[in-house]
């Protein structure tokens, strides 16, 4: 039977190695909030770095988009390539 995520917390920080299981648990689980697919990651990565330079708060404009990218590879390298070939355009 499913369980909600707080008794699932629970369960899980009583089992041995309880951060550990349920620090698994939430990977496997996905993000609580809006979730965000690769595609449309793409589609946003240009103005999520934008905002992330300008010191905007990009958890409000982009919601789902940080959870994306701390799970995806592919998409997290695309954003690291990209934050850094701007912030260094911005430096010259």
């Amino acid at each position: 039977a499913l369980q909600d995520a707080a008794r699932r917390a629970a369960q899980a920080a009583s089992a041995p190695g309880g951060i550990a299981v349920s620090a698994h648990i939430d990977a496997l689980l996905g993000p609580a909030g809006p979730e965000v697919g690769c595609e449309e990651c793409f589609d946003w990565l240009d103005a999520y770095v934008e905002f992330e330079l300008a010191g905007a708060d990009v958890d409000e404009a982009f919601a789902g988009m940080r959870a994306h990218l701390d799970g995806c590879p592919a998409c997290r390298e695309e954003h690291d390539s990209l934050y850094a070939l701007v912030r260094g355009d911005r430096a010259r």
